[in-house]
């Protein structure tokens, strides 16, 4: 069977026409208009095949999990995109917690009176009633993250190992404060028996983490398999295991793993399939696009990378992936520090933000705090971070360069 076959994991979800009549042929039938833009869209010159997967998988990310389909005992939200709607940025945020030292940053070494991990789970279902919620004063650190967008993420996934490798050794070669440098992460998931893009198994470490906003996630369906048991409690059988409650309960309203393989694999194939949105007309030029590597953006926000040439999406295999990030960790300092470690990434670490779909974006930064771009290249420039250097560079442009630079990233 082909790794794109059409699979009907939740039968009822595919009704797409109405009054029982099939639905047109039209390949984007079902693909949410953004603005006069087409988003959330397979990719180009994608099969027929590549197209039936991909709204498989688009239909699983919007589902609406309940109690009966294995929801909880405690989560967040109850589908994939009430954090990602319509393949963009929130409206779902994750709030996290964490016990720090006096300085609000660094993480105390003791995290014991938080037995339940980092994530608050603000909701509860199947039998449970107590939330895992912080009941200390003091030594909290309370932040949020939004939702990132998911566009173009089969780009991300692709792009060659030995690329990342190439400009973190770049950078590490610079004579400057920019010095991004690998998450290398363990792969937490079981084994998928699909083996199409990867055949890492539990445990397996010194993988190149590329996904989250510290890059502590190596593949898409480990990615996905995560934010089905962190987000909505759903276990599947790369994540078989309910998250410890408060409530000691070791399964929700629906018995041994809530949903299959080929769901968690269809989600990821959504994932991969899905297109980088049409950048802007208005864009800017070629002076704006020389403004942004003239002020050091596109030293962490590389433009593109090389993908893997027997990557197993034909049309994302050998080319050059207009990405916007090195998926590297930078030292942003304490005033975007969040006190949380993820894998080998510090409070104060953050990979890159690939700079896709940035025209759907209406906040910025992790916790959506910048309400505009030119805010977020300003809080770029806390003492000790990396990008001090770049921000001062930008304030130097004339408000004209400056706002030229703002529309080109804008636009992309």
């Amino acid at each position: 069977m082909s790794r794109f076959a059409t699979v009907l994991a939740l039968p009822l979800l595919f009704n797409i026409g109405c009054g029982g009549e099939p639905a047109p042929d039209d390949p984007l039938v079902g693909i949410q208009l953004i603005g006069d833009d087409l988003s959330d869209i397979p990719l180009h010159g994608a099969s027929a095949e590549q197209v039936a997967r991909f709204k498989d998988g688009d239909a699983l990310f919007d589902f609406v999990f309940r109690e009966r389909d294995g929801l909880g005992p405690l989560y967040i939200r109850t589908s994939c995109a009430g954090c990602h709607e319509g393949a963009a940025r929130g409206p779902g945020a994750v709030q996290k917690m964490v016990l720090v030292e006096a300085d609000g940053v660094t993480p105390a070494v003791d995290q014991a009176a938080l037995p339940y991990g980092h994530t608050m789970r603000p909701y509860a279902v199947g039998g449970a009633t107590t939330l895992a919620r912080p009941e200390l004063e003091g030594t909290i650190k309370l932040s949020q993250r939004l939702g990132p967008p998911v566009f173009g993420r089969g780009y991300m996934e692709a792009v060659d190992d030995a690329e990342i490798e190439r400009v973190a050794a770049e950078q590490a070669a610079r004579g400057d404060a920019i010095r991004g440098r690998i998450n290398r992460v363990v792969f937490h998931s079981k084994k998928n028996a699909d083996e199409a893009f990867h055949t890492f198994a539990e445990g397996d470490e010194n993988l190149i983490g590329r996904f989250g906003f510290k890059a502590r996630v190596a593949t898409l369906d480990d990615f996905t398999a995560d934010a089905y048991q962190g987000d909505m409690g759903i276990t599947s059988p790369l994540r078989p295991e309910e998250l410890p409650n408060p409530d000691g309960l070791t399964d929700d309203a629906k018995s041994g793993e809530d949903v299959v393989l080929d769901t968690v694999n269809a989600v990821a194939d959504y994932m991969r399939l899905l297109e980088i949105p049409k950048r802007a007309r208005d864009g800017g030029d070629e002076r704006a696009e020389a403004l942004f590597a003239e002020v050091d953006c596109a030293a962490c926000h590389v433009p593109s990378l090389r993908t893997r040439a027997d990557y197993p999406i034909a049309q994302l295999a050998d080319i050059d992936a207009p990405v916007y990030t090195d998926f590297l960790l930078h030292d942003l300092g304490p005033d975007l520090a969040d006190g949380l470690a993820d894998e080998s990434a510090s409070s104060v670490s953050w990979r890159t933000a690939p700079l896709i779909g940035m025209r759907h974006s209406t906040s910025y930064l992790h916790d959506g705090r910048a309400r505009t771009i030119e805010q977020a290249i300003l809080l770029h420039d806390g003492p000790g971070s990396e990008a001090a250097a770049s921000v001062a560079a930008f304030r130097a442009l004339s408000r004209e360069d400056r706002e030229a630079l703002i529309d080109f990233v804008r636009s992309l």
